[in-house]
Parts: structure tokens; sequence; C-alpha cells
């Protein structure tokens, strides 16, 4: 069995039905040692990974503690535990592989007076993407559209986001769920390995879905993409009312915020809507600052059970690494003819 490996999520993503890994880049590796591999793809021309070992595959992002990106960093840096035990890192890259970044955007009623500034911010971070890159965006409301299919035409994607209206409510986490399943759709669709991400703006709670938050943390675990989510921030009743300056729970925060985190992602909570491009911006910097790496776990059980996946650095004080909690392994193939 062969495992879809490497992605990434921007709302920015495992193991799909077929495979274990997910995440990043895997090469072509035959003929060569089990020993770590480096990828150094051209940036003039983009190097085409495919998968061909059994590989979990992991995007890692490594802050100093002043939050910058540490960058330099080579494979002996890292040591790898999956339940525990430690793993041997047999794929690292620290250079771009092709990324597949689906753009998701609540245009529900109530970002009808946010639209001009959503279309300009989400239409800058589709310009940030690379040779080699491919774009999908989706529409939230009541129903889940999705406007432009991946593509690496930037201008068809830009096209889509102009195209945006808002109305209706806000079917967000069947936004979130139906992208995650398209997304594994494509991976499974091509040997080619590359990254996938979900980058997904709302401004509130959702309000139509037939999915549960549960439903899409399942998804999200099993599909292996980093979600990034946005969530623009709107005052709370009390507050609107001027009687509290107390900080209102929001469902949408705490869900957004978990659903992140588990990815090995980030969650971000601008305050007006004129932070919108530097947060697209951030998230850019973060997705052309990852490394990838890559191990065939020693545990080999097709188990379908979660294993949870802890990434440290050496020798580097400070150093903070990120990624997503673990992976749900495969289950065993059922043969031809049995229920």
């Amino acid at each position: 069995m062969r495992y879809p490996c490497l992605t990434l999520a921007v709302l920015l993503i495992a193991a799909d039905g077929r495979a274990q890994a997910l995440l990043h880049g895997v090469p072509d590796t035959t003929g060569t040692s089990p020993s770590a591999v480096t990828a150094q793809p051209s940036p003039a021309t983009p190097t085409v990974f495919r998968s061909g070992i059994d590989l979990v595959a992991l995007n890692v992002v490594v802050t100093d503690s002043a939050a910058k990106y540490v960058t330099g960093l080579q494979p002996q840096d890292f040591a790898v535990y999956e339940d525990g035990v430690q793993q041997d890192v047999t794929f690292f890259a620290a250079t771009a592989i092709p990324l597949d970044l689906a753009i998701l955007l609540d245009t529900s009623a109530s970002m009808s007076d946010k639209m001009a500034e959503v279309q300009q911010a989400a239409s800058g971070f589709a310009s940030t993407l690379r040779t080699g890159d491919r774009a999908m965006v989706v529409d939230i409301k009541d129903a889940t559209r999705i406007l432009q299919p991946l593509t690496d035409d930037l201008d068809a994607a830009k096209t889509a986001i102009a195209a945006t209206k808002a109305k209706g409510g806000t079917a967000l986490y069947n936004g979130v769920y139906t992208t995650l399943k398209e997304l594994t759709k494509q991976r499974r669709a091509t040997e080619e390995v590359r990254r996938q991400a979900i980058v997904v703006l709302s401004d509130g709670d959702d309000t139509a879905s037939l999915v549960s938050f549960d439903d899409v943390m399942a998804q999200a675990k099993e599909a292996g993409i980093a979600i990034y989510t946005i969530t623009l921030r709107t005052p709370s009743p009390l507050q609107a009312l001027g009687t509290s300056s107390r900080r209102y729970f929001s469902e949408s925060e705490f869900s957004m915020k978990a659903l992140a985190q588990e990815t090995g992602a980030r969650a971000f909570f601008p305050a007006a809507i004129a932070e919108l491009s530097g947060v697209y911006s951030s998230i850019a910097a973060e997705l052309a600052s990852q490394y990838a790496l890559g191990y065939v776990p020693k545990n080999p059980l097709r188990d379908g059970r979660f294993r949870k996946v802890v990434v440290r650095v050496a020798d580097h004080p400070g150093a903070a690494p990120r990624t997503r909690s673990g992976y749900v392994a495969a289950r065993p193939e059922r043969k031809a003819g049995t229920n």
C-alpha cells in the first residue's frame, strides 16, 4: 500500500481510507537508501514529487523566542516521536513543494459591508502563490459552492474572488467539511505529491450547517490538512450596548481556534477589517517557511487509531516547532467479497 503524503490547509491540512501519511511532498526514492533525503527544487522549475513509499509526512513550522521563523535547520536537528517512540526521519525538505490552497470565504449577509475589503485582501493573498502552486476558491453561505476548482491560473482564482456576493446564512462547518473532502479526492487522483492547505475567513457563528463541529474535526484529523482560520471579531451584545467590556464567549472563535491548533496551523482574530491583509500576509509567510518531514512508522499496525505525533528541535535554545497533533492510522483493507 502506498500512503498519500503531504497536506496542509489554511482554514490552512494523516490518513485517508487508502493510506496513512498525509502532509507534504515525497520525492521518488527509487534506488535511494532509507537515510534522510533532502529535496532541493529549483525556484524557476518546480520539482514534481511522487509518492512511492509508506510515509507519514508532516509540515513543520519552527519559531524562536521572538516568534521569528527559524530557517537553515537540517534533518539531524529534528526528532520525531509517535506515541512516545522516536521515529527515523527518512524524508526532509526545506524548500518549496507545490501547494494546493483552498481559499474559503464566508459570504453570508453579515459580510455585506465588508466584501470590498475581503475581496481585495483575498486577491492579494492569491497573488502570493508561486509557480507550480494551485488555488481553489470556495463560497460559503447557506450552501457551499466551489467557485473555482483547483487551478494554476491565478487570474481565474482572482476573478472568482471578485465575483462573490454577500447574502444568506452561514453554513461554515459544511464549507470546511466539503473542502476537506474535495482536497482529499484531489490527492487520491494523482501520484504527484503536493502540499494542501485551507484558509477560511468568517465573521460569526455557524447558522446553517448540517454537519457538526465534531464531524469537521474528525474529518480534519483524517485528511491531515492544516486549517488556518480567520475570524473577524464583532462587538458582543453587551459591548454593543456599552454596558460591559468583558469578552463575550463565541462558539465560532472557540471552534476555529481548536481546529487550527489540532491541525498544526494558526487561528487569527482581527478586530478590524483593515487588519485582514496583514493576516493573509502572515499566513503566506508561514506557508513559505515550512519544513517537510517524513517517516515510516515503527508501529506497523493498521488499526484505524489516532496516533499522537510530537516534533522537537535539538541544540537550538528557544526553538519551538509546530505541526499537526497526529494522524489516523490506515485501516485494514477489506478483501473483495467481504462485508
